[in-house]
């Protein structure tokens, strides 16, 4: 399960990061930009919250 929400969580870091790049190489629109840029903040702290925080049954 944990595997899981890391890819997903790394996926939603890249739809953060490479819609810039490809807006600034003139591959995508700023519209489709703005809306996949949201998606994968979205996704990110959804499941990058779920993984990272410490383990609580440490002392």
């Amino acid at each position: 399960m944990k595997s899981i929400l890391k890819v997903l969580s790394y996926l939603g870091l890249a739809m953060t990061v490479l819609p810039s790049v490809l807006v600034f190489a003139g591959k995508m629109e700023k519209e489709l930009h703005y809306s996949v840029m949201i998606a994968g903040m979205v996704l990110w702290f959804v499941t990058a919250v779920l993984w990272v925080k410490p383990d609580q049954h440490q002392p």
